[in-house]
């Protein structure tokens, strides 16, 4: 521990935002960044409690408060060493991560916790800076080989692990970069794609193996995966949820990943088929969806220049402060102001949309109703409010409401495997393994929709359990599958 006094002597201070009039006009990283010295400061703060409630909030386990007494001890390189120990990209969970373990850190209780994920993503970019994110590469190949279907952070976080351990790992993306959500989902002023380059870099001097523009189940066969000797699904959840309403059909209307991802397309230089292009430029636009999605999808309007930007959200508005119903340590139902909501806008909670209207097949209304939320024996229950019916000009309708399992047609039906419930694929947290013994599944895809560090997770376990299913033994570090 540092400074035992850290936490008493110090606020928290967190990186400011770029200023709004500045940030809305490019696509750079919307954070300023505090200086060395006041990030030291701020690792200080950490208590090294006996039971660090932060490691648990982790889902990689990261031993938060070792890293935070190096970064203190201005012991960069050492912080960089004990933190990837656990994490494979620190710089994309600093930058995109919600931080559960903030929520989980003891100050939390009655102050304001460490800025846990402001000093992760300092480490990180120590890293990067002074060149210490070089590639591990085996001592000895082992002569198996696997498959990974989708380099998202769950694929390359398998792929890492599998080939450092000596396996012969070929990563199968169908679009035509590597990174997945974080490519195509995830705005560039959230996460810049230089950061994924490097990576890329990285894990091909390690010998991983990449093929891009490859959909397996439609440009390659399941027979042709035959000659792996494992096959892991890290292929996403990216079967969007609809509104099933009517007017659905009217154009102008689009799932909010179509229009992501096409911004991050022409970020990246990369062409946009004009007859689809979906563009938010001197619009009215309704995004539909509170989560991160519709966050960036807000952001994303503000840069294009949008007329006006709407979030609704169906839940009522959250608490400013934590609800009985989520203590400390759980991650707590409160009120959350990203840097887009920030930047302009309405938003509106407890509103159900029931239809849209148009001219010439083409959208220019939402109707709505207001709707209280009755909570009755654990249960709520949504009621209309009677006479609360409006409309609001929509443009352009973003439908960010998330994500139900993933894509089936192509690769899960062909394999065959079994799915649960809702439609994920079926896999045991204890081996990672479908119903097919030799085809294992991480991610999103297994999980459902989720965070990018519970995607890295998911995916270092995984190539743990393929390891052992491979060897009869691994030397790969894992954490309790069942956190």
């Amino acid at each position: 521990m540092g400074k035992p006094t850290g936490f008493l002597d110090y606020k928290r201070k967190s990186n400011p935002y770029r200023p709004t009039a500045e940030r809305i006009h490019d696509w750079r990283n919307v954070n300023s960044e505090l200086p060395v010295e006041e990030i030291r400061i701020q690792a200080a703060r950490c208590m090294d409690c006996g039971v660090p409630f932060c490691n648990q909030g982790c889902p990689l386990g990261n031993i938060i408060p070792d890293w935070n007494d190096l970064v203190y001890r201005n012991q960069w390189k050492e912080a960089f060493a004990r933190l990837s120990s656990t994490n494979n990209f620190p710089e994309f969970t600093g930058l995109v991560c919600p931080a559960p373990c903030e929520a989980a850190c003891v100050l939390d209780i009655n102050n304001d916790p460490v800025t846990i994920k402001q000093v992760e993503w300092r480490i990180a970019k120590s890293a990067i800076d002074n060149g210490w994110l070089v590639p591990i590469r085996p001592t000895k190949q082992t002569g198996k080989s696997v498959a990974i279907v989708g380099s998202g952070p769950a694929g390359l976080a398998c792929a890492q692990q599998l080939g450092r351990a000596g396996h012969t790992v070929t990563v199968f993306e169908k679009a035509d970069r590597i990174g997945g959500l974080l490519r195509y989902g995830i705005p560039d002023f959230k996460l810049e794609k230089w950061l994924i380059d490097q990576r890329f870099d990285q894990l091909q001097q390690e010998g991983v193996q990449f093929q891009t523009g490859v959909h397996v189940g439609i440009d390659l066969s399941i027979d042709q995966l035959q000659k792996f000797d494992a096959l892991v699904l890290a292929c996403g959840s990216e079967k969007p949820r609809d509104l099933p309403i009517p007017g659905r059909d009217l154009r102008g209307i689009h799932f909010a990943m179509d229009f992501l991802t096409q911004q991050n397309r022409r970020v990246s230089g990369l062409s946009v088929s004009p007859e689809k292009s979906i563009l938010a430029t001197d619009k009215d636009v309704v995004v539909i969806g509170g989560g991160d999605t519709g966050s960036d999808c807000i952001g994303t309007a503000h840069r294009q220049g949008a007329r006006s930007v709407t979030s609704l959200e169906l839940l009522p508005r959250p608490p400013d402060h934590r609800d009985p119903t989520t203590p400390w340590p759980l991650w707590p139902l409160i009120y959350r102001s990203s840097s887009s909501h920030q930047e302009g806008g309405k938003r509106d909670f407890a509103v159900v949309t029931q239809s849209f209207s148009g001219e010439n097949g083409m959208v220019g209304f939402l109707h709505g109703v207001r709707v209280d939320w009755v909570s009755q024996n654990g249960k709520s229950d949504m009621r209309e409010i009677p006479g609360s019916q409006f409309s609001i000009k929509a443009d352009l309708v973003l439908l960010a409401m998330g994500f139900v399992h993933p894509v089936h047609d192509g690769l899960v039906k062909a394999l065959g495997i079994e799915l649960d419930p809702r439609g994920n694929i079926k896999a045991d947290l204890n081996n990672f393994q479908t119903s097919l013994p030799s085809v294992f599944a991480a991610g999103d895809g297994r999980r459902g929709q989720s965070l990018v560090v519970w995607a890295i997770w998911e995916g270092r376990e995984a190539a743990c359990h393929v390891d052992q299913f491979l060897l009869g033994r691994s030397r790969l570090p894992s954490r309790d599958a069942h956190v």
